[in-house]
């Protein structure tokens, strides 16, 4: 089976750029983008060079699906950014298209901010944004997102599922199709930043641990409280012991034995 795009993304007009291995799906897709080839989709059966946060080294094996979607707009960084939110809303939905174990009423796969999507506690996909302003008045973005298809990592410091281990017997390209089509109309939803009130409602409905306790890694600086909100700019709102609001930019977040060190 191959990779092809789903009918929502090619009438928007979005490309495709499939290949066997790639050192990194973002990597790919920045370049595109730079070139003015985007909206465009790299997708790869196998990634040997990815990264995560924090330049973490990350790969993907076959079975697995990693893509990357690559696009440049006259944006500021911030607007851009929000396009992290754009994705998880993608694979949220194609999940629940196409994995049966995700489409019933009391299992759900849930957003964790800032970049993972989570079922049962367990992590089963996660997102990265990188981005270049090399081009001038504009900003070149790469949305990278893998899913545990076929099997999860081992040995990391915080659960992880898989599709297949759910039972769930689908593959990389019928995801992928999936994802292409629902990431197609959250784009177009999401309107270069001008929609994203729109996309952070729908987010807070599928948002993991609202309302709960929680802490975050802040660059070295730990934050806890109750997670409260996502606010106007896409920040995690949390509401401390002393009622006071803090607004959380970036960090990794900690739901009780969920630790997000990300791929």
């Amino acid at each position: 089976m191959t990779f092809a795009l789903g009918p929502h993304a090619v009438a928007a007009g979005h490309a495709l750029q499939a290949y066997d291995t790639v050192g990194s799906t973002n990597a790919e897709a920045l370049g595109l983008a730079r070139e003015g080839r985007g909206p465009v989709w790299v997708v790869a059966r196998a990634q040997t060079a990815g990264r995560g946060r924090r330049g973490r080294a990350w790969s993907t094996g076959r079975g697995n699906l990693a893509a990357s979607f690559g696009v440049t707009l006259a944006l500021p960084p911030a607007t851009a950014a929000t396009l992290g939110f754009v994705a998880g809303l993608a694979l949220e939905q194609a999940l629940r298209a196409a994995a049966p174990s995700l489409s019933t009423p009391t299992t759900r796969a849930e957003l964790k901010w800032p970049n993972d999507v989570i079922v049962d506690g367990a992590k089963l996909a996660g997102i990265l944004l990188e981005a270049d302003a090399s081009v001038p008045g504009c900003i070149s973005v790469a949305v990278g997102m893998g899913v545990n298809v076929a099997a999860a990592p081992e040995g990391l410091p915080y659960p992880a599922a898989s599709l297949a281990a759910r039972g769930d017997a689908v593959s990389a390209e019928q995801l992928f199709v999936a994802l292409t089509d629902a990431f197609a109309s959250w784009f177009h939803i999401w309107d270069e930043g001008r929609g994203f009130p729109a996309l952070r409602k729908a987010w807070m409905a599928r948002a993991a641990g609202v309302g709960r306790p929680v802490r975050v890694d802040a660059g070295g600086r730990v934050l806890s409280g109750l997670f409260e909100k996502i606010d106007d700019e896409g920040r995690l709102v949390l509401r401390g012991e002393d009622g006071a609001f803090v607004a959380v930019a970036a960090g990794d977040v900690h739901f009780g034995t969920v630790a997000t060190v990300r791929e």
